[in-house]
């Protein structure tokens, strides 16, 4: 039979979704893209906006047109929150909630199908870790160290649907990314929900007997495993010794995603975040003292009810005079269950998109301005395996997308290049060097 898999929402998503088609294939199933015809077509949700709930129904419909006859099972974070609203959509035949979702293969009945079935969970009893890792559809393979959240941030609903923080035991995940490498993984990319909460707790003195900087080190020396790259870690858990740690690695790449979701002290209060704008700051400017070509990404949630005009300039001015290198921009969105959802002063969605815009522009400037910086500059590149019309496409340890002319001898390698110019769609031409020292800037 032919299963199809989509994945919605983050990285971690798609490493649990690698995990479980790996699954489907050692039972004998023949996995085919989301586009083909298919028996089953599974998709794993995402819940942190309305878009997201969009993108699954429309899903839903496309596959049902594609083979009316299928199977469409709903697994992630929106399956385990809304399992009878999700039921209820035209099409949607399984609903499996966190507990089970990697456990697909045990609640599918192919030969008497019975619609609406909902395998749902209270998010508290989960409890448990339990790995993945991508493989096999990307250069890059995202291993998953860390799951759910003990922040209460006022918009989120991501710890109602991953329950409470807890991370893989270090050996384990050494292990497996031991496995990645030896099946010709060159960068892993170190993943999970609030991965610089990081730690393994004894029950009996309920004390952290590890901690995510305890886990980079063992990383550091795996054997043949030439980059690793942190997704994404919160301000506040970013501490000197991460950062010092990453300058120093020849294995852990110039690259940081710090959450930053408002500029506004004022705002960041009202979401309940653990920092304020100060300690923000402080953290990028550590960065950039210490590694002057480090590129540091930025989430931004515009919107945010109680939001005016001057909160908005506020998070516009403290970016704008930040050195960092792009954003990511999302607009606030009511979601049920939260403490921001019973807020009064809530924006319209006009006003929102016109401050999305003028984020999403002030990213473009920022990451033209990063990349003018890098010109003329030598960095390793891990190239990927597509042909695009006579093209091959990379990025450099400092997340900088490239391209040079193809080469079958460039596939899947690491390779230093000499970045010499920036195209209009903002990829960085190439040449490589076959004889030059390894770039140091760091």
């Amino acid at each position: 039979m032919k299963v199809a898999f989509k994945t919605l929402g983050c990285k971690l998503n798609y490493s649990e979704t690698s995990s479980i088609s790996r699954e489907f294939i050692k039972k004998g199933f023949q996995k085919v893209s989301f586009n083909d015809t298919s028996d089953i077509y599974i998709i794993n949700t995402c819940s942190v906006t309305q878009n997201a709930d969009k993108e699954f129904k429309y899903l839903v419909n496309k596959v049902k047109k594609s083979n009316p006859d299928s199977s469409v099972v709903a697994i992630g974070c929106y399956a385990q929150l809304k399992p009878k609203k999700i039921s209820n959509i035209p099409g949607v035949d399984l609903v499996i909630g966190a507990d089970k979702k990697f456990e697909v293969l045990n609640y599918l009945n192919i030969d008497n199908k019975e619609n609406k079935r909902i395998h749902s969970c209270e998010i508290n009893s989960v409890d448990f870790f339990k790995s993945s890792f991508s493989l096999g559809e990307r250069t890059r393979s995202f291993l998953k160290v860390q799951d759910g959240c003990d922040y209460k941030c006022t918009y989120c609903t991501i710890p109602l649907a991953r329950g409470k923080s807890r991370s893989g035991e270090i050996l384990k995940l050494v292990e497996n990314a031991k496995y990645l490498v030896s099946n010709g993984i060159k960068e892993i990319v170190l993943t999970g929900v609030n991965i610089g909460d990081y730690g393994i707790f004894d029950a009996k003195s309920n004390k952290r007997e590890s901690n995510f900087l305890e886990l980079m080190t063992h990383f550091n020396k795996i054997n043949d495993l030439e980059r690793i790259r942190i997704s994404s870690i919160e301000p506040n858990l970013l501490n000197d010794d991460i950062i010092e740690f990453v300058t120093n690695s020849k294995k852990f790449v110039n690259h940081f995603h710090i959450p930053l979701q408002s500029g506004s002290d004022k705002i960041l209060k009202l979401m309940k975040r653990r920092y304020l704008s100060d300690l923000y700051k402080s953290r990028v400017n550590k960065i950039k003292d210490l590694m002057p070509y480090c590129c540091i990404g930025v989430d931004v949630i515009v919107g945010f009810p109680g939001e005016t005009e001057n909160d908005f300039k506020d998070t516009f001015n403290f970016l704008e005079n930040l050195d960092i290198s792009y954003l990511h921009v999302f607009s606030y969105s009511d979601r049920d269950n939260t403490e921001s959802n019973t807020f009064i002063e809530k924006l319209p969605g006009k006003i929102k998109s016109e401050r999305s815009k003028i984020l999403r522009d002030l990213s473009l400037k920022k990451k033209k301005i990063f990349y003018k910086k890098n010109m003329n500059t030598v960095r390793p590149v891990l190239f990927e395996s597509k042909n695009h019309d006579g093209y091959i496409f990379g990025y450099t340890d400092n997340y900088i997308r490239v391209k040079s002319v193809w080469s079958n001898e460039l596939v899947d390698k690491i390779i230093d290049c000499k970045l010499i110019e920036i195209d209009d769609d903002l990829v960085v031409r190439v040449k490589t060097k076959t004889s030059v020292t390894k770039a140091l800037h760091r």
